[in-house]
């Protein structure tokens, strides 16, 4: 029976070795750090959690998980204690001591680990502390801020100072049963305006947010939204999250990871505390590549201190730090320190085994064999430095010298009126110093204020930080940039952005956006039901531009300025009009002196043959101011081109109505004269001698007097002037007469269109009268040329712009006028200088046939 119980030992004991914990060994003999002193200040952090891993059985159990980060920012603790105990100025004669004792932040256990410490023993026992003489006078707690709540609400009781370093928490400022708790970070008041800045420094619109659910959290995201909605910046998805400090929690939602590793935005801002942020990352980290980028409201920092070939999911990073001084000396003490100084640290020696691969005695679980000599916390590609130099041992190192200073002054305050002796009798009276505490200003690095007061505590500046974790575990966290809240506005953003090492995915600044940006040239318009980040952009409309990316508004360009055809640019329009050296204003000069000069030579030629029966008939003279006329009326026409001015403009109207009045007026008469010659039944009547006396010649200036009168109440009233005309063309300017008084100018047409028809029907009716020189035919043809050319003007006039305003009147003068000129003097022209004879032949026929006329009716 004994060699069987023997043989199954010697088969067991492999696993019973296997199953052998230096770790746990360790720390069951020493799981707290002590340094014995005059007065302590005890501390309560997160050394080592307890989580929950769920077995292969589907059962879950716990798994302790060291904390590097805290180990590291505890050795401020260590390093400013032992500076104000070599400091003669500070507490001469006394020494500070370290009470530091594990928090595992289970919250279950909250009420077991505070009672704990409060009786003093092992065991838990409400009400009592069964310490003979404590000498702490105050607590430190954090970085979580559920712990330091927790702890905060049962050391209320005992008016306990607590004394917590993670970041500023307004639930616990306005909590009023928590009045003796202090934060020594400052407020986190520009954090979300921070954090804004950033996004639109990098034209980011479209991000995701990841916020756990507590007061804080819900209070941040009411602060990011605020100034979210000022700056037009839109918010994909808000994951709130309940996450457990297990990391297989079943508070943790997988399909909520997944869902914002899926979404589209390539930003993700997160706002979590220290505990809840190492386990979001855990389950994120599951994914190897990320391609995100993640913002940070706080440093991170991976455990893991194993290679891998890739990249780490958050590499890339951005965090916001609280903005500090690097505390003097505390990097050479880092450097220096080893298990062999502190050997009471049991702590550093479990951190030094698992950097440097050391192993414990097996005789002694607290002692270490086998390190590398000469070895240094520098020595590790590891950023621990980084994890030292942060603002949780700013915080801690400050916590440290506003305790010393306190008790300094209350110790020159005791030895004066009570002895050294009433100094000694505060260790029992930890609750005096709270008056201290809340009245104190202090000032330590760089003459930054320490203030413990809530209501004037100061407000944070942030560095911006860069966390860089390539595969070979090399892991850096570099500044690139500060946000600082007391720079004036569009100056408190300053960033190296050549600096920042992006995540794997990103080969330049990466963009997260919900729809690509509009160039310029483009407008948003905005999408129904959606977000009002997310828009199509929809060219500018005619003449209007947008120089700007993701404008709402196109900007409408001047009257003097055109948009080019990318709509991007107002230029400006060049000035144009009607002149000589235009093809089309060398065309109308052209026809207008040819014309005019054809019309004077008919006129000679009419002089020369003055005499002849064709010339003589229908009276000479109207002829002769009839073709004068006419060379005015094309004559005329030359006002209208060329660059505009105020003479011109009056001119123009003035000479074209005039000159066409007596043109009119003068073919009027000429058909009167027509109507009275073949009307006359007897010598003696009143037609005859209406003939006789010439009176049609008195039709010329009657008609043109009437003419003067509306002209002359145009010009009085409202008189053409200079006008430019913006909208005809695109891009010109085109400089033009207005005419004033449309309703005048129309008038002065309707006249001439009267006189224009009285001619017209008078010569119609008179067409077919028997006489060889009869020019009623001729009359009847110009008035109807002249009619149509001016019925056809007026609806061309109303339906052009610019320029061809201007050619269309134009036209219609060199065309009516030459209309009269060709149907009346053409033919006579061609009877004179081509067929003479014919004009003797009917002159004699026509006298014998008047004589014979004369004559039966004597």
């Amino acid at each position: 029976m004994f060699l069987l119980v023997f043989i199954c030992l010697i088969l067991l004991f492999p696993q019973l070795m296997y199953s052998y914990d230096p770790i746990s060994c360790a720390l069951k003999k020493k799981a707290s750090i002590f340094l014995e002193g005059d007065i302590m200040i005890a501390a309560l952090l997160p050394f080592y959690t307890w989580q929950r891993q769920i077995k292969a059985t589907g059962h879950y159990q716990n798994v302790r998980r060291l904390k590097l980060k805290t180990y590291m920012f505890f050795l401020s603790f260590l390093f400013a204690i032992e500076e104000v105990n070599r400091n003669s100025n500070i507490l001469p004669n006394m020494t500070l001591g370290i009470d530091a004792n594990n928090f595992p932040f289970i919250d279950a256990d909250t009420m077991y680990i505070s009672l704990k410490w409060i009786s003093g023993i092992d065991r838990m026992i409400p009400n009592y502390n069964c310490r003979k003489e404590s000498k702490s006078v105050v607590l430190i707690t954090g970085p979580s801020w559920t712990a330091s709540a927790l702890f905060g609400e049962l050391l209320e009781l005992y008016k306990f100072p607590q004394l917590t370093i993670g970041r500023y928490d307004p639930i616990l400022s306005g909590n009023t049963h928590l009045t003796s708790i202090y934060q020594m970070a400052p407020k986190d008041t520009f954090l979300a305006h921070a954090m804004i800045s950033l996004i639109l420094y990098f034209h980011w619109n479209w991000v995701g947010l990841c916020i756990s659910e507590d007061e804080r959290s819900l209070q941040f995201w009411s602060d990011f939204r605020i100034e979210m909605d000022k700056n037009g910046i839109c918010m994909a998805f808000v994951e709130i999250m309940s996450l457990g400090r297990s990391l297989a929690s079943p508070d943790i939602k997988v399909d909520k990871i997944l869902h914002i590793l899926k979404s589209s935005v390539n930003v993700i801002i997160v706002y979590f505390d220290s505990d809840s942020l190492i386990t979001f990352f855990h389950m994120v980290e599951q994914s190897l590549m990320t391609q995100k980028v993640w913002v940070m409201a706080s440093p991170y920092h991976s455990f893991k201190m194993k290679q891998s070939m890739f990249l780490h999911p958050f590499h890339g990073s951005l965090m916001f730090s609280h903005h500090h001084k690097e505390i003097a000396g505390f990097r050479k003490f880092i450097h220096a320190i080893n298990p062999s100084k502190y050997p009471n640290d049991i702590y550093l020696a479990i951190h030094w085994s698992l950097i440097f691969d050391c192993s414990f005695s097996e005789s002694d679980c607290t002692k270490l064999e086998n390190c590398p000599l000469n070895a240094s916390m520098g020595m590790s590609p590891y950023p621990f430095i980084d994890m030292a130099i942060s603002e949780e041992s700013y915080n801690l190192y400050n916590a440290v010298y506003a305790v010393a200073r306190i008790l300094h002054d209350l110790f020159l305050h005791q030895v004066e009126f009570q002895g050294r002796g009433g100094l000694k009798r505060l260790v029992h009276f930890p609750w005096k110093l709270h008056y201290f505490l809340r009245n104190t200003q202090l000032y330590h690095l760089d003459s930054n204020q320490v203030i413990l007061d809530e209501k004037r505590k100061s407000v944070a500046e942030y560095d911006i930080l860069n966390y860089c974790h390539f595969p070979i575990n090399f892991v850096h966290m570099l500044k690139v940039g500060m946000f600082s809240p007391f720079a004036p506005p569009g100056q408190q953003l300053s960033l190296h952005e050549d600096m920042i090492e992006w995540a794997l995915g990103f080969t330049e600044t990466p963009q997260s956006l919900c729809s690509e940006s509009c160039t310029p040239g483009f407008r948003k318009a905005h999408m129904e039901g959606k977000a009002i980040c997310c828009f199509d952009c929809t060219p500018c409309p005619e003449n209007e531009i947008s120089n700007e990316t993701n404008m709402d508004q196109c900007l409408k360009c001047g009257d003097n300025q055109y948009a080019n055809m990318q709509r991007i640019h107002c230029i400006q329009k060049g000035v144009t009009f009607l002149s000589y050296e235009d093809a089309l204003g060398m065309i109308l000069t052209s026809l207008s002196l040819f014309f005019s000069g054809l019309t004077v030579s008919i006129l000679g030629i009419f002089v020369k043959h003055r005499t002849t029966p064709i010339v003589k008939a229908n009276n000479r003279t109207l002829s002769y101011i009839l073709l004068i006329s006419l060379t005015l009326c094309f004559l005329s026409s030359l006002i209208f081109i060329g660059h505009p001015n105020t003479a011109t403009c009056i001119l123009q109207q003035t000479v074209f109505a005039a000159v066409f009045t007596v043109a009119l007026s003068t073919v009027l008469a000429k058909t009167v004269t027509v109507v009275l010659a073949f009307n006359i039944t007897s010598p003696g009547r009143r037609m005859r001698w209406l003939l006789i006396s010439r009176v049609p010649n008195f039709i010329v200036p009657f008609c043109t007097l009437i003419q003067l009168i509306p002209l002359g109440i145009w010009l009085g009233t409202s008189p053409p002037f200079v006008d430019v005309d913006t909208h005809s063309e695109y891009d010109h300017i085109i400089i033009v007469c207005n005419k004033g008084s449309v309703t005048a100018f129309y008038c002065v047409l309707g006249y001439l269109g009267c006189l224009a028809v009285g001619s017209f029907t008078l010569a119609f009716l008179v067409r077919n009268l028997p006489d060889t020189f009869n020019e009623a035919k001729f009359l009847t043809f110009s008035m109807l040329v002249f009619c149509s050319v001016w019925v056809t003007f007026l609806p061309v006039y109303q339906s052009t712009k610019g320029k061809a305003v201007v050619a269309t009147e134009v036209f219609s003068i060199l065309a009516s006028s030459a209309g009269l000129l060709g149907c009346i003097f053409l033919p006579k022209c061609y009877s004179i200088l081509l067929r003479p004879e014919r004009s003797y032949s009917y002159h004699c026929r026509n006298k014998k046939h008047f004589e014979t006329k004369m004559s039966s009716e004597n």
